[in-house]
């Protein structure tokens, strides 16, 4: 099968884009994938095309975490790999971001990825087992966006609280969140383009599968001596210097 035979993992935010494209790689791989999601109808009929097992969970919720590594236990014995991938992205600056738009976001990314971090440590401790906790933070950890100033906060807390486990920073990818994200800064729709992957790679874009082979390698036991490290998938957007 692959690297990651038999291996559990659960990814949160798995029914569309860059969670989507982590559960079909390593479910490839061998894994047996547990998917979280809020879109049901999705979420569903991805787990069913790729044989992984679906759950529905709002992260931002604590007792979600309880009921999934509940569940986890019951059936697997086990957990191996967590990827906190979940989240929204609110366009809204300083100026314009309400107080419930600041809220929901930090609790979405930030709380949602201290109970995942919390929880799953807690049953990978379990005879001593171990395993993997990845975390999904963005370039704009690194430079910061005007636009998405919540979305900012929540990435840049997430890195500095997660310093101790291995993260990966994705930069532009094709996913929803990108394309609505570069409507709105720049007048670009995916949806209307003659030929969308030719637009991609115009832009310098990457694909979800850029961050989900990452994803898979640290997920591995190649990765095992890995630890406190961040991964910036990114095409060197973070290295360009913003002016």
């Amino acid at each position: 099968m692959g690297n990651l035979d038999g291996k559990v993992v659960v990814i949160t935010g798995a029914a569309q884009g860059l969670g989507e494209a982590d559960a079909r790689i390593l479910t490839e791989r061998g894994a047996r994938v547990v998917m979280t999601d809020i879109n049901d109808e999705r979420g569903e009929a991805v787990a069913k095309d790729i044989g992984a097992d679906y759950r529905h969970q709002d992260v931002s919720d604590e007792d979600s975490w309880d009921e999934l590594m509940s569940h986890i236990n019951a059936r697997y014995d086990r957990l191996d790999v967590l990827v906190n991938n979940a989240g929204i992205a609110v366009i809204a600056n300083i100026e314009s971001t309400t107080t419930q738009q600041w809220s929901q976001t930090l609790n979405i990314h930030l709380n949602g990825t201290f109970f995942g971090c919390q929880r799953a440590v807690q049953l990978m401790k379990k005879d001593q087992q171990g395993g993997s906790i990845i975390n999904m933070s963005s370039v704009v950890a690194l430079q910061g966006y005007a636009d998405y100033i919540a979305y900012a906060a929540a990435k840049g807390a997430i890195r500095s609280m997660t310093k101790s486990i291995a993260k990966i920073y994705p930069g532009s990818i094709s996913t929803p969140m990108v394309h609505a994200a570069l409507a709105h800064s720049a007048g670009i729709d995916f949806e209307a383009a003659q030929d969308p992957e030719a637009l991609r790679l115009q832009l310098g874009i990457g694909e979800p599968n850029d961050v989900a082979h990452m994803v898979a390698f640290l997920a591995s036991d190649e990765a095992k001596h890995i630890n406190a490290a961040e991964f910036v998938v990114d095409n060197g957007m973070s290295s360009v210097v913003r002016t």
